[in-house]
């Protein structure tokens, strides 16, 4: 299946200058959300996964379905406020500004087995504040993967050592 014909390009949103991948027309086709999950799996060398990271908000959908596939738990990184318990917090700066995310300090075992996911990797900031917020909570990232990356915004050089996979690549 060509997902990228599955995935919406909005330009000037959030803001002028910014060409935003919608991916909820993806999300519409559950055969098509079926198939990511397989080929998610498919390029995952380690399955020995504890925990999986979903990044506020797209990142909980594939996130969740993941968590389930490989009988794990999901562990939500969302933007400051939003979690009820104590938290971690790393600010990161994006494409278009500069943000915060927390995790409950609780949320991930000292050496448990992460697996990071979010739907798009622009300048890799979101993603590397995760990992940060990851490695505070003592976990190990094993696998990091992407629905989206926009490549010729480097975000990949972030996350170097780390193992990564990104489906839909745009250069």
């Amino acid at each position: 299946m060509d997902f990228r014909k599955l995935i919406r390009e909005i330009q000037d949103f959030p803001k002028e200058g910014v060409a935003y991948k919608d991916i909820t027309p993806l999300l519409m086709h559950p055969e098509a959300m079926n198939q990511v999950i397989e080929v998610f799996l498919d390029n995952m060398p380690h399955k020995n996964i504890d925990k999986v990271v979903g990044i506020e908000s797209r990142g909980f959908f594939f996130g969740t379905l993941l968590a389930q596939k490989l009988n794990a738990g999901f562990v939500p990184v969302r933007k400051p406020g939003k979690l009820p318990y104590k938290t971690h917090r790393e600010t990161y700066e994006l494409e278009y500004g500069i943000d915060s995310l927390e995790i409950h300090e609780d949320a991930i075992n000292k050496g448990e087995k992460v697996l990071l996911h979010d739907d798009v990797l622009a300048t890799g900031g979101t993603a590397g504040a995760t990992s940060r917020l990851i490695e505070k909570c003592g976990g190990e990232i094993v696998h990091c993967n992407f629905l989206v990356e926009l490549e010729f915004l480097k975000g990949m050089e972030r996350l170097r050592p780390y193992n990564t996979f990104s489906l839909i690549k745009y250069n």
